[in-house]
């Protein structure tokens, strides 16, 4: 039972997306809308057809990061790294960057470089444009300046004929509707950055009662790793962030009742049963070293003949560049002695000099300095040379005279060995001394107790990490609050939960248990979970696409765009609620206000002249 619950590490590697090949469906009889969940976590994208032909799942799902790779000396080669094309974003950890500002789109660049990657890797291949309608989400209550710069890149950097905007969470709610669910709900949502409040009203967002929570998956993840690594700091290196969100999401859960779960862990025999063992990679030659004296020494002649090889590689381009330095030197002053002043100052202005002796003191320090290098190269060549021929083996004379010695000569010593066996010292007989064992793969195992349950409570317990926040509890309390009882009662028969944050075990008990002791006596409830947290955004914009391909309500066209702006929204049952900039108009100077004013010039008079 021990062995069963040591789990490894699978560290995946991100495989490539590759370049797929759209088919005629998408693009006849018209070209059919391209959806994209753009989420602080990962980007979905795929097309939205009622064609079977057509799948009607997610075609791209990459993590919303770039990298920009260093590069060789003097940032030639450098290049930029989109999502799966990074492989693994732990040795890229500290070049990674994301568009997102918590939930908010903010970085535009970075944006353009994540919608290239989507319209590259998904095979659109319009000259110049892009000719698909995009179904874009957005975060709860987006500021007007993200939407603003988004619908720019849209419209001005791609050319895209239309594009409308919804909350990922309401999609998902979209989604999941039921013939006999209501239209109203309380949507609990929590991601990777944010975890939301929503309270939906006759089949639309109540924006001015929303409330965000600013934790999510993201934080727990940080708060485990450093769990972790005071924990066990002789492993700091090996507890990443990638490691940890492995954990979360596999190996952690939610508890019903936190503190009585934390009693239970104070037993040993439930720690016992519940505690999971966590394998780093580890290897065997930690232990000592398997390597002989010779292969050690063996070892150490690589390393200086790579060592002497390195410093005569150097020593051959110092060489070079000196003595084109000189060389330009030289041509200089034979300008000089040729009578060319004209030429001569040019080239003196050129190389930052001011006289001729100047340039004759360069001259005989790069004279020297070339000599010098010729004369290292010489002489490491001579030593190398010397090492070859000192390095052969010489085999030792072990046995001088000859091995003459006979058989029978060893049967005669053998014989006197007893005449002198009482002035030797008795030798005690060796005792095995009992080594402790070291299991080096245990001492690599991270055995997780109570962290299962305490990174994952932030979000109810903000105060575990020091935020001075309310959790989830709370804050629905006070969103319901906000509302008559009527409406409350109708908003609870439909609490549904949605987000890649909510896919503890046990998150579904604990909201019950929540609203169990909030609600008065005797009142009824009900707590559905998305049928997957994770993409039912993406399915929820997709079947919104395929309903509302050939209406006009909900698409923001180009020329809704160069007339009222680039924040401009047009609402559906998912989307945000459009509120405009309202800029106080400046009211008109009449000319009874302009009078007093007239009157006080009048009065002062020039102030030059009175002066």
């Amino acid at each position: 039972a021990a062995a069963s619950r040591v789990f490894a590490f699978r560290d995946a590697r991100w495989a490539p997306d590759p370049v797929l090949e759209p088919g005629a469906a998408v693009r006849t009889p018209q070209p059919v809308p391209l959806v994209i969940d753009n989420g602080s976590f990962q980007t979905r994208a795929g097309w939205a057809s009622p064609d079977p032909a057509v799948p009607a799942e997610p075609l791209l799902r990459f993590r919303s990061l770039a990298a920009r790779s260093r590069g060789a000396r003097g940032g030639a080669g450098a290049e930029t790294q989109v999502g799966n094309d990074l492989g693994s974003p732990e040795p890229l950890r500290w070049l990674l960057r994301s568009p997102f500002d918590r939930n908010v789109s903010v970085q535009l660049e970075l944006q353009e470089l994540l919608f290239d990657h989507v319209f590259q890797r998904l095979g659109v291949a319009s000259q110049g444009c892009v000719d698909h309608p995009i179904v874009l989400t957005e975060a709860v209550c987006n500021p007007l300046y993200s939407r603003q710069m988004m619908s720019e890149l849209l419209f001005e950097c791609y050319q895209v004929p239309k594009v409308s905007y919804g909350v990922d969470s309401l999609y998902s709610f979209y989604h999941n509707r039921r013939q006999n669910w209501p239209c109203s709900g309380l949507v609990i949502s929590s991601g990777y950055q944010c975890t939301h409040i929503l309270p939906v009203l006759e089949g639309r967002l109540d924006a001015k009662n929303c409330k965000r929570i600013n934790l999510g998956g993201c934080q727990a993840a940080v708060y485990l790793q450093r769990l972790l690594q005071l924990k066990y700091p002789g492993h700091f290196a090996a507890i990443t962030l990638s490691r940890m969100e492995e954990i979360l999401h596999e190996h952690s859960y939610i508890a019903e009742d936190y503190i009585e779960e934390l009693q239970k862990w104070r037993s040993p025999e439930y720690y016992e049963n519940n505690m999971h063992k966590m394998q780093l990679p580890f290897s065997n030659k930690l232990l000592g070293s398997t390597l002989t004296s010779e292969e050690k020494q063996e070892r150490r002649q690589q390393q200086l003949r790579r060592l002497q090889e390195l410093n005569a590689r150097r020593r051959e381009e110092k060489l070079q560049l000196d003595q084109e330095r000189l060389d330009r030197l030289l041509y200089v002053q034979e300008l000089l002695e040729d009578g060319q002043m004209d030429q001569f100052h040019k080239a003196l202005v050129e190389l930052n000099m001011d006289s001729a002796e100047e340039l004759q003191s360069y001259i005989n320090k790069l004279s020297l300095s070339v000599e010098q290098t010729k004369q290292k190269i010489l002489q490491a060549e001579v030593n190398i040379e010397v090492d070859v021929v000192d390095s052969k083996p010489e085999t030792p004379d072990l046995d001088p005279l000859g091995s003459e010695q006979s058989l029978e000569d060893v049967e005669s010593i053998n014989e006197f060995e007893p005449l002198f066996a009482e002035e030797q010292p008795e030798v005690e007989k060796p005792v095995a001394a009992v080594q402790p064992v070291f299991n080096l793969a245990e001492y690599h195992q991270l055995f997780l107790g109570t962290e299962r349950i305490r990174a994952p409570e932030i979000v109810f317990q903000p105060s575990l990490i020091g935020e001075d926040q309310a959790g989830i509890a709370e804050t629905m309390q006070y969103v319901l609050e906000r509302y008559p009882k009527e409406q409350q009662a109708i908003l609870v028969q439909n609490v549904f939960l949605t987000g890649g944050n909510t896919m503890y075990p046990g998150l579904k008990a604990r909201v019950q248990k929540e609203l169990l002791e909030m609600r008065p006596f005797q009142s009824s409830f009900q707590v559905h979970v998305a049928s997957s947290p994770v993409l039912d955004a993406w399915y929820g914009a997709r079947d919104w696409a395929v309903e509302y391909m050939t209406r006009e309500e909900g698409w923001i066209t180009r020329k809704d765009y160069e007339e009222k702006g680039g924040e401009y929204l047009k609402e559906h049952c998912a989307s945000n609620v459009y509120v405009p900039i309202r800029l106080p108009k400046q009211a008109p100077r009449t000319a009874e206000a302009l009078a007093p004013s007239r009157a006080l010039t009048s009065s002062t008079g020039n102030p030059c002249e009175q002066a």
